[in-house]
């Protein structure tokens, strides 16, 4: 090899638009050094490349597992040459300085996240000799260009045609090189720790420390407000059915309001296994309903307050067809945005055309979530740190809730008490829900009193709640909430119990004649 003639490293797992790079390094006067697969696979394709294996003198062993682990090569990459000692040594040992390394890692996060695969396929994908190299050259960056994404190929080659990379795009790019290295040992240690057994939450598992991986979506409008910035990050392998996977199919940009909207919307229709339509407004639902068709759970979810629900995001857990667009499009609603799994082509079409807020509104498409879900860790930001807990939405134990009145409630009743339960879930504390007939009528939200909630669900519920239920997210401290309720017309309540005047509560049940449930677990929001 020529000592007059720059040389790039390449040893790359994904191989995304790797020849044409290549061959534009070729162009611009470089060597190529190469590694087993990456070697071959140029090779393959006509590139001339000299094998490490020919540098270094030394053969790749073990399968291929030992192959970079050479000072020769790492002499290559660390080396100063402009340092009298490091050139000295440099000379003496035959190595031959690298100033391009192209490297990306073995596939692990994929390979974990195939079903069925084993610890031992699991292990084989963690790369030893490629975060080695990536952080040799990225310690090195003022002698040597470090390149870990196919997406950099281009600038780095436009920058050696204009006369070489300046001292800040090598930083970025090691920059850049550090980050993923970092991503790739979090992903290695949160999958271990899975296989030892400490697949808890990180507030259950008592570990010291807590890692997030997280890749910026997209960057957003502002925050909460104009003067805040915001950005939408999204975890490396979030499933199908997260707003991370969603597309956006129309509409206006989202905001970082829009979002949390979203999310509550989603959160809620994908409580229930038929039919169901929620309305959100500031993070709270102010109407949710569930039937036998799509349409007429939106009709029920819509009547629960009509005028909050004006400028609100809409969710819907079924295909959103032409009945229900025929819904939306009704004369004075203003939507937001909806999110359903689907759209068929025909109310898709409607939504885009035919409204009069038909360019603003934001149509989402998302994978409904699967029925069975695991816990995980739920992260809120106060200040110098995180809370983490796990996220309540594992399903509640209906088996044991039980009936601490004397009178039992019927059948429909006990139907919208299991139905206002769901939805309460998800109304922020103190949270009061009154329904009936599969419809939210009334929600009292974020109160400082239960009592003042209570009464805002009756004011928004009206006659509506005559013969309807009530739920509680937590336990109710005096009776005055059930006194509240029954004046309201309310005939059966649920609630987690524990209160020291339980005993009072239910009393006042039986006073009214009145059915409640205990269900044993509450549901803060805040």
């Amino acid at each position: 090899m020529d000592r007059a003639v720059p040389r790039a490293l390449v040893s790359v797992s994904d191989k995304t638009d790797l020849d044409e790079f290549v061959r534009g390094l070729l162009d611009a006067g470089f060597e190529i050094v190469s590694t087993g697969g990456t070697r071959r696979y140029l090779q393959d394709r006509g590139v001339a490349v000299i094998d490490v294996s020919d540098y270094t003198g030394f053969p790749e062993i073990m399968d291929g597992r030992v192959k970079t682990l050479h000072p020769r090569v790492h002499g290559a990459i660390l080396g100063r040459p402009d340092l009298e000692k490091d050139g000295r040594e440099i000379s003496e040992h035959g190595i031959v300085p690298f100033q391009l390394v192209v490297c990306n890692l073995y596939p692990f996060e994929a390979t974990v996240a195939r079903d069925g695969v084993t610890v031992e396929e699991a292990i084989e994908q963690i790369d030893i000799g490629g975060p080695s190299m990536i952080r040799s050259a990225a310690k090195n960056h003022k002698y040597v260009t470090v390149v870990t994404r196919p997406d950099q190929y281009r600038g780095v080659l436009t920058a050696l045609k204009d006369g070489g990379l300046e001292p800040l795009q090598r930083l970025r790019l090691a920059t850049a090189a550090f980050e993923m290295t970092a991503r790739y040992d979090v992903a290695i240690s949160g999958y271990l720790n899975g296989v030892i057994g400490d697949d808890r939450t990180p507030a259950a598992s008592g570990r010291d420390r807590i890692k997030l991986d997280l890749g910026l979506k997209m960057e957003l409008r502002y925050g909460e407000n104009p003067h805040q910035r915001a950005a939408f990050y999204t975890e490396p392998n979030a499933g199908p059915h997260t707003l991370a996977a969603a597309r956006q199919l129309h509409g206006k940009e989202l905001s970082y309001n829009n979002l949390l909207d979203l999310d509550a919307a989603w959160q809620i229709v994908n409580e229930f296994a038929g039919p169901a339509a929620v309305v959100i407004k500031h993070n709270n639902p102010c109407g949710c309903g569930v039937a036998e068709t799509l349409d007429q759970a939106f009709d029920r979810a819509f009547a629960g307050d009509p005028v909050s629900a004006f400028g609100s995001i809409i969710g819907l857990n079924r295909c959103l067809d032409q009945a229900t667009a025929d819904r939306l499009c009704e004369p004075n609603r203003f939507i937001e945005a909806v999110i359903a799994p689907e759209f068929s082509p025909d109310a898709l079409e409607q939504l885009k055309s035919k409204p009069t807020w038909k360019n603003n509104v934001r149509l989402i498409e998302c994978g409904l979530m699967p029925h069975s879900r695991s816990a995980v860790s739920d992260y809120r930001r106060i200040s110098g740190g995180l809370l983490v807990q796990d996220r309540d939405e594992l399903p509640d134990a209906t088996e044991e809730w039980s009936v601490v009145t004397e009178r039992q409630p019927t059948d429909s009743e006990r139907a919208d008490l299991q139905f206002a339960w769901k939805v309460c879930k998800h109304v922020k504390s103190n949270a009061i829900v009154y329904a009936r007939d599969g419809a939210v009528t009334g929600v009292g939200a974020g109160q400082m009193s239960r009592l003042d909630s209570a009464a805002i669900a009756a004011t928004k519920s009206g006659d509506r709640s005559q013969q309807g239920v009530a739920a509680s997210d937590a336990f109710f401290p005096f009776r005055d909430g059930v006194d509240a309720a029954a004046e309201a017309g309310i005939t059966a309540v649920i609630q987690p119990g524990g209160s020291r005047r339980d005993e009072e509560v239910i009393a006042a049940c039986n006073e009214h004649q009145m059915a409640m449930i205990f269900t044993g677990r509450r549901h803060f929001k805040h």
